[in-house]
């Protein structure tokens, strides 16, 4: 037989004073003040909440500013598409103000690098081009970046630095927009970090499987060598990259610490617009259980990077440190 319910008489319930509740926010520590015209970007910036992804960001930036005082280095790795946000001046200032260390991508992103450097454009139209057997066949980028690996791999330097230097070299018109060029020129590391088949440039008869691997493979040693420095204050900040680059930055640190670098007691950010599994283990949580604490901001990159940007402008300009390098 179906038991029968009756509705619950709640005239017994017991309830407390408010006063005695705790309570997670406060108008005195959490809320926002007020936005108004005029503001400088400290006043807005100290009239955020503190609470959830503001709060975050204000830490983050914060953190930076701090790496950059101790002298620990702040490591940007990133996914294509910021560089396809338009991105590059933005993080080349922070290059130029000490405070990035190192650049770390993807294949994807130094392609895009690339072409903008020679054209001042990028992103094919894939589905457009695709079917017509197109996508990906532009004789410039496949024939110069396969050109730069070959030549640079007697020199002993990476991907990164190899396509660097050749954007530079070649007198790409618009050199002053490229990422790898501005690591170049300040002599920064830049590390490019492939799977062989995921990038347009290995569709070309000019790719050699052998030099993409062991140019790629220098810069893993190169990355493992920075994120060996990071304890102790250092920061990584992983933006845009959902697979490779958590993946990547997991397989470094645990070299590192094979080798005998005690790295505790550093920090990491992921900057992504929709919170994936890598990241959130690789970047956020397992790296960060030695000491240090790990920081998720979800948003498109457009807003957030120019926004932590500033935010780092002004702290290192009460810092006096603002134009100096490390």
């Amino acid at each position: 037989m179906q038991k029968q319910y009756k509705p619950l008489d709640f005239s017994a319930v017991s309830s407390y004073p408010i006063a005695s509740r705790d309570n997670k926010v406060n108008i005195e520590e959490h809320f926002s003040g007020e936005i108004s015209a005029g503001l400088t970007l400290r006043e807005f910036a100290t009239r955020l909440p503190r609470l959830l992804a503001a709060e975050s960001l204000l830490a983050v930036a914060d953190l930076i500013v701090a790496a950059r005082l101790k002298q620990r280095p702040v490591i940007l790795a990133i996914g294509g598409h910021v560089i396809k946000c338009g991105l590059q001046p933005v993080i080349k200032g922070l290059i130029r103000a000490g405070a990035i260390s190192a650049v770390a991508m993807n294949g994807s992103a130094a392609i895009h690098d690339f072409e903008v450097s020679l054209i001042g454009a990028t992103s094919e139209d894939v589905g457009a081009v695709l079917h017509a057997g197109d996508f990906g066949f532009s004789a410039e980028t496949g024939q110069g970046m396969n050109l730069a690996l070959r030549e640079a791999q007697p020199r002993g330097v990476g991907f990164g630095q190899a396509i660097g230097e050749y954007i530079l070299a070649a007198g790409h018109p618009h050199a002053e927009h490229s990422l790898l060029a501005c690591c170049a020129e300040n002599k920064i590391p830049a590390t490019v970090h492939v799977a062989l088949g995921t990038d347009i440039i290995h569709q070309h008869p000019q790719a050699d499987g052998g030099v993409t691997g062991e140019m790629s493979y220098r810069d893993f040693k190169l990355l493992a060598a920075v994120i060996a420095d990071l304890g102790e204050g250092g920061l990584w900040l992983n933006v845009g990259s959902a697979v490779l680059l958590p993946e990547v930055f997991l397989k470094a640190l645990s070299v590192a610490q094979n080798l005998g670098h005690r790295v505790n007691n550093f920090s990491t950010a992921n900057f992504d617009m929709i919170q994936h599994y890598r990241p959130l283990q690789n970047v956020i949580k397992r790296p960060t259980s030695g000491g240090g604490k790990g920081y998720t901001i979800t948003g498109h990159h457009e807003i957030n990077i120019p926004l932590l940007a500033a935010l780092v402008h002004e702290g290192l300009a009460a810092a006096g440190l603002q134009g100096e390098q490390i």
